[in-house]
């Protein structure tokens, strides 16, 4: 049975688990510093989606679980790699798993294999390029969950990076790409075809802006799609990029997309 108190006690675990990273180097700090206000973030947003969904208690910490752990591996990986660049270094997910099973942190608090497994699956895919489609219903919508979650509080941390007025340049932020007023073909077709584009094919700090942007095109909750315009997260980012013919086009498409999946989820709703 997982309740309240099994997920306070594996915060107390995490958090004594990121304390063992801790480092009078400024520019280290901050980012393990950053990694951890990002995931209890992402703890309070998949409470907000899952809320919406009238989640049971149980399944709202499951799912909090879930978001506790979904970045573990990114402490090691700074620590080894000095990166947040999976290409760079090693799949962050993969590695958190590895911590996970190592450490056997899910087992002592949980004593239910099958609930313990589902955790560790749902943290492996949560950055996927897309979801594995021969999984259970429950991995599914938990994959899902997370990843709606991870990435609303990604548009958060790299908005206040980008409008910081006293901001010093952060590689781990920036993936060390080149800040110039390019953007790569390949980035802006697949965003036009309302397709998520390729890590692997960004060029310049643009391109991983507009990236970020087309991430609506793999949000599953209409709670989600909610904040996002309600946040402003797409505008926020747009307005930090080149405005070009180009560009403008693919703001246009990501906020069309933005509004009809709102109006076509609010109507199924109503349906219903």
């Amino acid at each position: 049975m997982i309740d309240e108190e099994t997920v306070l006690l594996l915060k107390i675990w995490f958090d004594e688990y990121v304390n063992t990273f801790y480092s009078t180097n400024f520019e280290y700090q901050r980012n393990i510093d950053l990694k951890a206000e990002h995931t209890k973030c992402v703890c309070k947003e998949i409470l907000n989606i899952g809320k919406s969904l009238n989640l049971t208690k149980q399944d709202l910490c499951l799912a909090e679980i879930m978001a506790l752990f979904h970045d573990i591996g990114r402490f090691e990986q700074y620590a080894r790699y000095d990166t947040f660049s999976d290409a760079k270094s090693k799949n962050h997910a993969l590695l958190g798993v590895k911590i996970l099973k190592k450490t056997g942190v899910l087992n002592q608090f949980i004593k239910d294999n099958a609930v313990c497994d589902l955790i560790i699956r749902v943290i492996s895919y949560h950055n996927r390029a897309y979801i594995p489609e021969k999984e259970t219903d429950k991995c599914l919508f938990f994959s899902k969950l997370l990843r709606d979650a991870d990435k609303l509080d990604i548009w958060r941390v790299v908005i206040e990076y980008y409008y910081r007025k006293d901001r010093t340049k952060n590689k781990a932020v920036e993936l060390d790409l080149p800040d110039n007023p390019d953007v790569s073909d390949k980035i802006c077709n697949a965003l036009l075809s309302e397709k998520i584009a390729k890590t692997k094919d960004i060029k310049t700090l643009n391109d991983f802006k507009l990236l970020q942007m087309g991430w609506v095109y793999d949000i599953n909750f209409t709670k989600t799609f909610q904040i996002i315009k309600q946040r402003h997260y797409i505008e926020k980012i747009f307005e930090t990029v080149p405005q070009t013919e180009k560009t403008l086009n693919i703001y246009y498409k990501i906020y069309s997309y933005l509004d009809k999946k709102i109006n076509l989820l609010q109507d199924i709703k109503v349906k219903k």
